[in-house]
């Protein structure tokens, strides 16, 4: 198969592809309002010392029983945000484009406006606990997550989330590793080293809808060994790219280790919500106010 990044056409290639196709915002508030039943924390006070946890909090996920789907997706869904590139936009940026690059000082009003409103950014493990066992969340709880690897998540956006002790997931493109405009390796793992989560994002962004025989092996189990040969810690946590997925890609994931995945504002699979976990676009076009309602509006 050819892949993106062959006969030096895969950056031009992505980059259309990921402000073109990635992701649906026009459709960020499906699944809205689902299953609120379950409150994100408890009010007993073992509860409580539960949700004070730091983020950077370790917790074996190994060892956690996975719950049935029904229970999973009777809690309360939790906000998660998606961000891609974070720059100014350029004269040359299309409409369409201004979706997935979020302005320097729009990304900034973004994260002073989750400190100021009480938000607590959480990590996968510990979504993850709270999904299958129901444990205590820190109050307005929130994740941050980027996609694809770009080198301003590392000099813009982790600076200015260390301002309020934010942590997020960085969900890797191995291919692009080291290229100009991504992250290298040791800024992968400085990151790691830091208390962010690193996930796999596959290795050039190949659309999952479309794997067959080696796919799983080139997109999913190389990236996935690269990026613990990295960090030196275990990679269990996936985003599919343009968060296009299908029935048929969840049991490949589980086999090679992956113990949750990331879509966007699509509905969540009945059967394995724990491999659809919603997200929404955070927009370029948004305000820090806008961002708010779209919060609450979408979970």
């Amino acid at each position: 198969m050819k892949y993106l990044f062959m006969k030096h056409t895969f950056l031009p290639i992505l980059a259309a592809v990921l402000f073109t196709a990635a992701c649906q915002s026009k459709s960020q508030t499906n699944g809205a309002g689902d299953n609120k039943k379950d409150s994100l924390t408890t009010t007993t006070a073992e509860g409580a010392v539960a949700a004070d946890q730091s983020p950077t909090s370790t917790t074996d996920i190994s060892k956690i029983k996975v719950a049935d789907a029904k229970t999973i997706l009777a809690r309360k869904q939790v906000p998660i945000l998606c961000y891609h590139q974070v720059r100014d936009w350029r004269e040359k940026d299309s409409k369409a484009a201004k979706d997935y690059i979020i302005p320097i000082a729009t990304f900034k009003d973004h994260m002073k406006m989750l400190a100021d409103s009480g938000y607590h950014t959480i990590l996968p493990d510990q979504l993850y606990d709270y999904l299958n066992n129901g444990t205590a969340l820190p109050s307005k709880p929130i994740m941050l997550t980027f996609d694809d690897t770009d080198l301003d998540q590392f000099t813009i956006a982790a600076p200015e989330m260390k301002k309020y002790g934010f942590k997020g997931v960085f969900f890797v493109m191995t291919v692009s590793l080291g290229r100009p405009n991504y992250m290298s390796r040791d800024q992968v793992k400085q990151l790691s080293d830091m208390g962010h989560v690193i996930g796999s994002h596959t290795w050039d962004h190949h659309n999952v809808k479309k794997y067959q025989g080696q796919d799983w092996v080139t997109q999913i189990e190389k990236p996935t060994k690269t990026l613990e040969e990295i960090t030196g810690k275990k990679i269990q946590h996936f985003a599919y790219p343009f968060g296009l997925w299908n029935p048929e890609a969840i049991p490949e994931l589980k086999k090679r280790g992956m113990k949750s995945a990331y879509i966007l504002a699509t509905k969540r699979d009945e059967n394995d919500p724990l491999y659809t976990i919603r997200r929404i676009i955070a927009s370029g076009y948004w305000s820090s106010k806008t961002l708010s309602n779209s919060i609450k509006n979408s979970f």
